[in-house]
């Protein structure tokens, strides 16, 4: 049996669904504080030195799973530490991005040279959701309950300290603790969503449906749901559309899931941007015949 006939009897996808679904819905849902709080370039700082953690991991034997977080943890520490320090922060911020690249320049050709693992850099790079280890799905769900339960509990003082830190400062909120937590959910939605797209395309997941969703609404509640939904979406889609390009040319060979997760998302993106300046457009030419005349 070929196709999507085959799909649901093969356990692979079955897991890649399950851990993509749970990974890509975390991610939209921290994605629109990220967006709300300009925290992407953060993201990306956080996927980069992610990536030289998990290649680090898969030259020691580990799963990479655990060097994308615990890199991630490193990374989100320095970025909250150092993110007020705007003198010298850019060319730091470069530094420690270039060196973490070399380092993963460096595990990923040892890797590669000396081991059997000769797929790691389009593992680590792209995302191999087809080859994700079934016994590392627990962790993924219990560290997926632990964002949940982590979110809920400091939405509202987050929600304020996102809007305007200075009233919440005024309230009392612990500004500072908040950003230290948030981080938190932010690494891990970042490097959990490296497993899914890989490190180079973690980012769109994360910032994509946020920021499509936040194009369709103003309500910051209903956003947080649309972007889950979009990220749930598009994963689950990339996920069909690359266990069916097995079969697509060149035969035998499948292409990325990272790809295609990308592509939806630039898609969406486009889509609802095109469909708000058709309305924007509408709401114009409909005010202007409505228009007084002059003499009228």
């Amino acid at each position: 049996m070929s196709g999507f006939g085959a799909l649901w009897q093969d356990p692979q996808v079955t897991n890649a669904l399950l851990v993509g679904t749970v990974v890509s819905a975390l991610a939209g849902l921290v994605g629109v504080f990220v967006v709300m709080r300009g925290q992407a370039f953060a993201g990306h700082i956080l996927t980069d030195v992610g990536a030289a953690g998990a290649s680090g991991s898969l030259l020691a034997g580990v799963n990479a799973w655990y060097g994308f977080v615990s890199f991630g943890l490193l990374a989100g520490t320095g970025v909250e530490v150092f993110g007020n320090r705007a003198r010298s922060r850019d060319a730091g911020t470069g530094i420690v991005l270039s060196f973490a690249m070399g380092l993963e320049a460096l595990f990923l050709f040892l890797v590669t040279r000396y081991t059997n693992n000769a797929g790691a850099t389009m593992l680590i790079l792209f995302g191999s959701l087809f080859t994700a280890d079934p016994s590392l799905t627990p962790v993924v769900v219990g560290v997926a309950l632990f964002m949940v339960a982590l979110l809920l509990f400091i939405y509202r003082p987050l929600l304020l300290c996102t809007v305007n830190p200075e009233i919440a400062q005024a309230r009392g909120v612990r500004v500072r603790l908040i950003g230290v937590l948030f981080m938190l959910l932010m690494v891990l939605a970042v490097e959990n969503a490296s497993i899914v797209a890989g490190a180079l395309l973690a980012t769109a997941l994360l910032i994509g449906p946020a920021a499509a969703a936040m194009r369709l609404t103003t309500r910051t509640s209903l956003a947080l749901l649309l972007a889950a939904g979009i990220g749930v979406t598009v994963t689950g889609l990339g996920i069909l559309l690359a266990y069916e390009s097995y079969y697509w040319p060149p035969t035998g060979r499948g292409w990325p899931v990272g790809f295609f997760i990308s592509a939806l998302i630039f898609l969406i993106y486009l889509a609802v941007g095109f469909g708000r300046s058709s309305a924007g457009a509408g709401r114009s030419s409909a005010g202007a015949g409505h228009r007084p005349q002059k003499g009228a």
